[in-house]
C-alpha cells in the first residue's frame, strides 16, 4: 500500500513526472514503441492487476468464477504488454508469505473486508425488496465462487490455480502469440508460494542483477503497479532509466459504458448473464466496448531532477545520490505498511512540503546527509545520523500546535458548514438525473432494438440492476464520513492544552505521569526499531521475518529525542508457511479457504488461539476520524509462538495438494526452446544447476532444472474454454537470483546520463499547509461550485460525486430528489446526499452550531416516501475498493 496520498502530492508538486502512456491496441508488440522508448524489462506488481479483476468498480457484470478472473487477468496482461513491448525479459511477482510487520495490516483488512460483507449482503437485501415492492425486475443474485476477496492470499485454492493459470498463459504466448516468439522474451514466474510482497521481489531481482558482471547499468526497466512505495522503491535502485506504469484515475469514468446494446439479445436474460455470452457478442459485433482508463508513465529520472533543484542550498555542493536517500527516508514519517505515521503528517496536508523544507533547513545547518546508505548492513545501525536525525525531528516538533490548532479549525468551520446546508427547511422540487445515468446506464432510447418489448424488458432489467448497485454503493459511502452521519468524536483535541496527556492516557492507557513517561520511551523505542526495519527493508531486503511495530499509533515528533539505535538487534527468522499465513491474517468467516483441520483452530472455542478470531464487532478507534477507513483496527495480536505450535501438529494430516499449497518455492523462468538460452538450458531428466551469466545471456542467476516441471510438448488448459497447448515448444527451469554481495547504492559506473529537461522555472514555491489561510476556507462544496459556475451552464446545475443524484436551480442540496420522485430526506431523515442523514426516532437532531452560535438542528418528519431502510452500523472501516484511494489491498 505504502504512503497514502504521496503520489498525489508528487505529481502536483512535479508535474513533469509523468506522461500520457500511448496505446495503439492493433499495433504489434514488435513494432517500435510509440511512446518514444524502448524497454528492456517490464516488472508485474501482480496483486495490482488481480485485485481489479477479482472485484472491478463495474460490478454490473463482474466476473462470476475463477475462470472469468484468470481471463480478465490475461487481457490486462495483453494490454499492459502491448504498451510497455519488453524486448529481454517479463518479471511476474505475486505476493507471498509477507513478514510479521505487514501481516498485522493485512489481517486488519481482511477482518473489516469480511465484516463489510456481511453489512453490504443485509443492505443489498433491503434494496433488493424496495425494487420488488415496486415491480421493478432485476437481474438474480447469485452466489458467486469470486464473493469472499480474501481468497487473494498466499495458501488458497484460488491462489495455487492462479499460479496454474499464469503458466499456462505464458506458455500460450510464447508458442503462438507472435510479439512474444519474434522477441524471444524470457519470462520470470515468482508466484504466491515464493516468500515475499511482490514489489520486494521484483527490487531483489533487480538489486541481484546489478551486482553481475557485465550488467548493462542501461537498461529500460518498466514497473508495473498502483502502490506509492513503488516509486521509493525505484528510487533506491538509483537507475536512470526506469519508469513506473500506472492507471490514470484523474477524472475518469470508472464504469464501463454501453452503447446500442440488446441488438439479438438472448430472450433467456439469467442464462446470457450467468455465461457472459452477452460481453463476448457485444464485443464480436461491435455493439459495445468497455471504457478503459488510460495508463500514465512516471519518469523516475526527471523526479531525481526535481528533487535536486528543490534541494538546492547555495554553497552546499549536494550530492544526488544521498538527496535521494535522504527523501525515502523523511517519507517514512508519514506512515506505510508497517509503521503509523506521525500524528501531525498527514499527506492530504501536504506534509511533504513540510518535511521537505525542515530537511534543507537541516541539511544546511548541519552540514550533512540524514542516513548514508553505504553503511546500510551495519550491525549498530550505523546508517541513521542519530544527531542529524534528531536536530531534524525536533524542529519537526515545533510545528505540532500549529499544525493541529489549523486542522481544529477547519474541521470546526466543516461542521458548521454541514450544519447549515443540511438543517430543516422546505426541501422544495426539482429536476434530478441520476449518477448512473451518466456512467453505467444503457440509454434506451440510442438503442438499436431488434427483438420488441423482450429486447425492452432485458434492458431495463439491466438498467434497474445498474441503478441498484450505484444505489447500493452509495448508500454504504454515505456512512463513512462522521461529520454527516453526526458520529464525530474527538477525545484528544489535538492543539488544546494537556493534548499529549490525553493521547497516551486513550491510546496507551497510562494512567499517570510516570507511566506515560515510561510509555512513551517505550515507544520511541519500538518507533526507532521501525525506521531501521523499514530502511534495510527498502534498500536490502528483509532484515528480520518476525519483526513488528507492536503498537496501533505512533509517538509525536516532539517526543522523539535522545534517540539510540546501537543496540537495536534483528533477528532474521524465516518466513510463515503459507498455511500458517492464511491463520494469522484470515477472518473466521472466511475459515472455509484452509484445510478443515486448521478451521478448527479457529472456529472451536477449546482451541488454544481461538481467541484471537473474533466473529462478533471489532474495535476500531475512530476517535478524531473523519472516515472510517481512516479508523484504527484494534485487533488482538497473534502469539505466532502459540501459533505454529498448534499447526505443527495438523501437517501429517494434510492432503497431497494441499501440502503442495503449503509448500515454499523458486521463482520459475520460461524460455523457448530455439532461443540462445533455451539451448543452453538443454531438456534432461536430472536435477542439475546451470549458472548463467549477465555478459553472455543477458541475465544472471542460476538455472534448476527440476523433475517437477511439466515440460513435454503438451500441457493441459487449467481454463474449461480455453485450448489445450499442443506441440508446446517452452521450457521451464527454477530460477535463483545470484548473491548479491555490496547493493549499488549509487549510479553505476558507463550509465549514460541523459541531458537535464528540468530547470528553476520549472519549480513552484507552495506556501506551507499550515501557514496557508485560503485552505482554511476551501471545501469540496467550494470546488463544485467553482466548476460548475466555470463550465458555462446556465443553471446551477452540479452533481455530488457518488451521490447517485443531482440537483437544480439554486436550491442546491435542498432542492433534490430522488430519480423516483421521492425527496432525498425530509428535516433529519433520508438518503439522498452520500451520508446527510440516518433514519432517526425524534424530529430534530443537534449537529452542530451555526455562524451565530446558535445551535443547528435538522428538523421534519419521521418519515418519507422511496427512502432507503436503514441498517444499523457500528464504527466500521471501509472495503478498499469503496475507498477510492487508488491503492490495492494486499
Amino acid at each position: 500500500m505504502g504512503v497514502p496520498s504521496f503520489y498525489r502530492w508528487l505529481v502536483e508538486k512535479y508535474p513533469k513526472i509523468k506522461q500520457k502512456a500511448i496505446e495503439v491496441p492493433d499495433s504489434s508488440a514488435t513494432e517500435p514503441n510509440p511512446n518514444g522508448i524502448e524497454f528492456d524489462n517490464l516488472y508485474l506488481d501482480m496483486n495490482c492487476i488481480i485485485h481489479p479483476c477479482f472485484h472491478p468498480e463495474d460490478e454490473l457484470f463482474a466476473p462470476k468464477t475463477y475462470d472469468d478472473v484468470f481471463q480478465s487477468v490475461f487481457e490486462y496482461i495483453d494490454r499492459i504488454f502491448n504498451i510497455v513491448r519488453p524486448r529481454k525479459l517479463l518479471y511476474m511477482a505475486l505476493d507471498g508469505v509477507a513478514p510479521r510487520a505487514k501481516m498485522i495490516q493485512q489481517r486488519a483488512r481482511r477482518f473489516s473486508s469480511a465484516r463489510y460483507y456481511k453489512i453490504d449482503e443485509l443492505e443489498e437485501d433491503l434494496l433488493r425488496e424496495e425494487y420488488q415492492r415496486t415491480n421493478k425486475l432485476l437481474m438474480p443474485k447469485e452466489k458467486k465462487e469470486v464473493s469472499d476477496t480474501n481468497v487473494i492470499t498466499p495458501g488458497t485454492i484460488f491462489m495455487d490455480r492462479l499460479s496454474k493459470a499464469l503458466e499456462y498463459y505464458i506458455r500460450l504466448r510464447l508458442n503462438s502469440n507472435p510479439a512474444w516468439m519474434k522477441i524471444k522474451v524470457r519470462v520470470i514466474l515468482s508466484d504466491a508460494n515464493v516468500p515475499g510482497e511482490g514489489e520486494h521481489k521484483i527490487m531483489s531481482f533487480i538489486r541481484s542483477q546489478q551486482n553481475s558482471n557485465g550488467y548493462n547499468p542501461n537498461l529500460r526497466h518498466c514497473l508495473y503497479g498502483l502502490d506509492a512505495d513503488l516509486i521509493m522503491l525505484a528510487l533506491t535502485t538509483h537507475e536512470l532509466y526506469f519508469f513506473i506504469l500506472r492507471e490514470d484515475v484523474s477524472g475518469q469514468n470508472q464504469s464501463t459504458v454501453l452503447t446500442d446494446f440488446g441488438q439479438g439479445l438472448s430472450t433467456n436474460l439469467h442464462e446470457v448473464i450467468k455465461s457472459r455470452e452477452w460481453y463476448r457478442m457485444i464485443q464480436e459485433n461491435k455493439k459495445a466496448t468497455p471504457t478503459k482508463k488510460p495508463f500514465e508513465l512516471l519518469n523516475i529520472c526527471i523526479l531525481r531532477e526535481y528533487l535536486e533543484l528543490d534541494t538546492k542550498i547555495e554553497e552546499f555542493k549536494v550530492e544526488m545520490d544521498r538527496i535521494v536517500d535522504d527523501f525515502i527516508f523523511i517519507c517514512i514519517f508519514m506512515g506505510n505498511d508497517f509503521l503509523p505515521n506521525l500524528p501531525s503528517l498527514e499527506a492530504h496536508e501536504s506534509a511533504l512540503d513540510l518535511l521537505m523544507e525542515v530537511y534543507k533547513r537541516t541539511l544546511k545547518k548541519t552540514g550533512g546527509y540524514l542516513i548514508d546508505t553505504a553503511k546500510i548492513k551495519d550491525e549498530k545501525h550505523a546508517y541513521i545520523k542519530i544527531s542529524r536525525v534528531e536536530k531534524f525531528i525536533m524542529d519537526l516538533g515545533t510545528y505540532e500546535d500549529k499544525i493541529f490548532l489549523k486542522r481544529n479549525n477547519i474541521r470546526e468551520k466543516k461542521l458548521r458548514m454541514f450544519s447549515q446546508e443540511f438543517s430543516g427547511g422546505d426541501m422544495g422540487s426539482s429536476t434530478c438525473f441520476n449518477d448512473w445515468e451518466d456512467s453505467t446506464r444503457v440509454v434506451e432510447d440510442n438503442c438499436s432494438l431488434s427483438s420488441g418489448n423482450t429486447a425492452n424488458n432485458e434492458l431495463a432489467v439491466i438498467n434497474n440492476t445498474s441503478e441498484l448497485r450505484r444505489r447500493l454503493k452509495d448508500s454504504l459511502k454515505q456512512k463513512q464520513d462522521t461529520y454527516q452521519s453526526k458520529t464525530f468524536q474527538d477525545k484528544i483535541r489535538l492543539g488544546y492544552p494537556g493534548w499529549k496527556e490525553r493521547y497516551y492516557k486513550e491510546k496507551f492507557c497510562a494512567k499517570d505521569s510516570n507511566e506515560i513517561e515510561r510509555t512513551q520511551k517505550l515507544v520511541v523505542e519500538k518507533y526507532m526499531e521501525g525506521l531501521c526495519w523499514v530502511l534495510q527493508y527498502y534498500f536490502v531486503g528483509v532484515c528480520s521475518w518476525t519483526w513488528y511495530y507492536p503498537y496501533h499509533y505512533s509517538p509525536f515528533a516532539s517526543d522523539l529525542k535522545n534517540l539510540k539505535c546501537e543496540n537495536i538487534k534483528f533477528n532474521i527468522g524465516q518466513p510463515l508457511k503459507p498455511f500458517d499465513q492464511l491463520m494469522a491474517v484470515l477472518p473466521p468467516q472466511s475459515s472455509d479457504e484452509l484445510p478443515s483441520a486448521y478451521a478448527e483452530l479457529m472456529k472451536c472455542k477449546d482451541s488454544k488461539i481461538s481467541k484471537y478470531y473474533p466473529e462478533g464487532d471489532i474495535e476500531i478507534d475512530m476517535d478524531g476520524k473523519r472516515f472510517l477507513r481512516q479508523g484504527i483496527i484494534k485487533l488482538p495480536s497473534i502469539n505466532h509462538d502459540l501459533l505454529l505450535e498448534c499447526t505443527k501438529m495438523l501437517e501429517s494430516e494434510l492432503q497431497l495438494d494441499e501440502i503442495k499449497r503449503n509448500s515454499l518455492r523458486k521463482d520459475i523462468i520460461f524460455i523457448r526452446n530455439d532461443s540462445a538460452l533455451g539451448l543452453k538450458l538443454a531438456p534432461t531428466s536430472d536435477d542439475c544447476k546451470i549458472p548463467v551469466d549477465f555478459a553472455s545471456c543477458e541475465i544472471s542467476g542460476v538455472l534448476c532444472n527440476s523433475k517437477e516441471l511439466e515440460d513435454g510438448g503438451f500441457f493441459l488448459s487449467p481454463i474449461q474454454c480455453m485450448d489445450d497447448i499442443k506441440d508446446d515448444i517452452v521450457i521451464s527451469a527454477q530460477y535463483l537470483n545470484p548473491v548479491v554481495g555490496v547493493p549499488v547504492l549509487r549510479l553505476l559506473e558507463n550509465v549514460e546520463v541523459p541531458d537535464k529537461t528540468i530547470t528553476s522555472n520549472d519549480m513552484q514555491r507552495r506556501e506551507l499547509w499550515h501557514e496557508s489561510s485560503s485552505r482554511q476556507t476551501t471545501t469540496k462544496f467550494d470546488h463544485y461550485r467553482k466548476d460548475v459556475a466555470s463550465s458555462g451552464h446556465s443553471r446551477d446545475t452540479w452533481r455530488c460525486a457518488g451521490s447517485g443524484w443531482s440537483s437544480s436551480t439554486r436550491g442546491g442540496w435542498r432542492n433534490a430528489t430522488y430519480g423516483n420522485g421521492s425527496r432525498p430526506f425530509s428535516g433529519n431523515q433520508g438518503r439522498g446526499f452520500t451520508g446527510v442523514h440516518e433514519t432517526h426516532q425524534n424530529s430534530s437532531l443537534n449537529i452542530g452550531e451555526g455562524s451565530d452560535g446558535n445551535t443547528a438542528t435538522a428538523r421534519g418528519s419521521n418519515s418519507h416516501q422511496g427512502a432507503v431502510p436503514s441498517v444499523a452500523w457500528g464504527p466500521v472501516d471501509s472495503r478498499p475498493n469503496w475507498a477510492g484511494r487508488g491503492r490495492t489491498p494486499n
